[in-house]
């Protein structure tokens, strides 16, 4: 399973999408039968397995950690309880019932037999022999099962194979007397270990996959495509709503990424009449930023790093609630307070903590914020000697860091817009390049920035590379007439 449980190899993990209702809640299957659905969804899950590997380093499987007061883990739990203590009556019996030992014990034997590698052939046979089951099932039947020796058996195994990290647990067996007890956590060690095994595969897999993900990853979709045409119909319609922005676009204040030359194989807009299907493309990724999930349908195209792009778009926010704060902030605090990375560094770091899980709940937030905002402020001025706020600025202040909760406020819109041209930017010219002009009010969060834009291109230069052919073929019914488009390919 894949939860956001704590793991010894990872800091955190990314849960899989549920591949089976978004095909629901996307284009209809027409005409697949269930046995056609069942492969198409079991194509689509090797698909974004792969693609989890290869653009997130953090991926790796583990329990679900389940709430203690579910009612999936009381149900769990009960289920177990009775299974362990229904086995302990049969070994109590007289003569012993194995029937429950012995289904264990085949378990507990494949489990084993998964965590060798190919070339532990010697330690495959001698598992093969020391718990064959028909012959154990002979010797229960002649009440000669001998589960405390297996038990050894099985300990001197587990101690041989498991990772540096599980040693302490398994070592912990050895003082266990009672047989039940000692079956019960051997087979929940083992199921660590099981885990840890297919981690140790993630990573051993990781170089290749990214080597061919690109390729596996198109060959997979064009296999989605044969089953389900009409599988593109939402990323046909995402990169039309971007051509029509990008052909008519609004006013803006502020210099467009499109007017910066990025490489000679990145069209540039020096007329409206010309438009590049990159242009295009690259609005299209931007507006992924701002989805209306409830209303529109995610592309196809870009539905394996749906979560991540919302992560992204959460994370936007939060920047630019941040980087507003700290521009009022700034405004109060005159020269002296400003030239102090350790101060301006203070505030940031508080306006984040305050702000962390509080989305939902910004008004609040920001109640907090400018009460712990203006007491540092004034514990500064202290310090340094300076005059203390007035009370109309400290009215005023506070007053401008609460509006900062609505979307139309100047500066939150203004704050939006600079980080969204920055994201643009990276897109177009590189990450390194865009931090090295960055607009005003924004600088205070440049390292928050940095990390954003590099997270957000790596993603979106995948799935240009993955899906391009496909873009393209959309982007040229949709820029050109049907004569241009001949007239392309036949220059081609």
């Amino acid at each position: 399973m894949i939860s956001n449980a704590s793991s010894p190899y990872r800091k955190k993990t990314f849960t899989l999408h549920n591949v089976a209702s978004d095909l629901r809640r996307g284009s209809p299957p027409q005409g697949l039968s269930v046995t056609e659905l069942m492969e198409t969804v079991n194509g689509v899950s090797k698909m974004s397995i792969a693609h989890e590997i290869v653009v997130n380093q953090d991926f790796h499987m583990e329990e679900m950690a389940l709430s203690p007061d579910s009612l999936e883990s009381k149900i769990k739990e009960t289920m177990h309880n009775a299974f362990w203590d229904h086995l302990r009556e049969q070994l109590a019996a007289t003569p012993p019932d194995y029937t429950y030992a012995l289904q264990l014990l085949k378990e507990i034997k494949e489990i084993l037999l998964s965590l060798l590698l190919p070339r532990q052939s010697r330690l495959k046979s001698q598992i093969e022999e020391v718990m064959d089951m028909e012959l154990l099932k002979q010797e229960a039947d002649h009440g000669a099962l001998d589960v405390s020796h297996l038990s050894t058996y099985i300990l001197s195994m587990m101690t041989m194979l498991c990772a540096p990290i599980r040693d302490e647990e398994v070592q912990k067996l050895e003082s266990i007397s009672d047989p039940v007890q000692l079956l019960r956590e051997i087979f929940h060690v083992l199921g660590l270990m099981k885990m840890d095994m297919v981690n140790f595969t993630i990573q051993s897999i990781r170089p290749h996959l990214q080597e061919h993900s690109i390729q596996y990853e198109r060959a997979k979709f064009q296999e989605l495509l044969q089953r389900m045409p009409n599988f593109l119909d939402h990323t046909t319609k995402w990169l039309s709503q971007a051509a029509a922005e990008v052909m008519t676009p609004p006013p803006a204040p502020y210099d467009s990424p499109d007017q910066i030359t990025s490489s000679p194989a990145d069209e540039t807009m020096k007329d409206n009449s010309i438009i590049s299907p990159s242009m295009v493309l690259n609005q299209g990724y931007m507006n992924l930023l701002h989805w209306d999930s409830d209303n529109e349908e995610f592309p196809e195209t870009v539905m394996m790093d749906r979560t991540r792009l919302q992560e992204i778009q959460c994370q936007l926010n939060q920047l630019t609630i941040l980087a507003s704060v700290l521009l009022v902030a700034n405004s109060y605090c005159g020269p002296k307070l400003l030239s102090s990375p350790q101060f301006v560094d203070k505030l940031k770091q508080i306006i984040k903590v305050l702000l962390e899980g509080n989305q939902s709940r910004l008004d609040e937030a920001l109640l907090s914020i400018s009460d712990q905002v203006l007491q540092e402020i004034q514990q500064a001025l202290v310090d340094l000697n300076l005059p203390a706020l007035s009370k109309d600025n400290v009215a005023s202040l506070s007053g401008q860091i609460h509006s900062v909760a609505k979307e139309d406020n100047c500066v939150r819109s203004i704050i939006d817009q600079r980080i969204r041209l920055f994201l643009k930017c990276c897109l177009i010219r590189g990450v390194q390049p865009s931090l090295r002009e960055l607009p005003g009010g924004i600088t205070p969060i440049e390292e928050e920035l940095a990390e954003m834009g590099q997270r957000f291109a790596c993603l979106i230069h995948h799935n240009q590379q993955v899906f391009g052919p496909y873009y393209a073929g959309i982007l040229k019914k949709v820029l050109f007439s049907p004569q241009e488009s001949e007239a392309s390919m036949d220059s081609t």
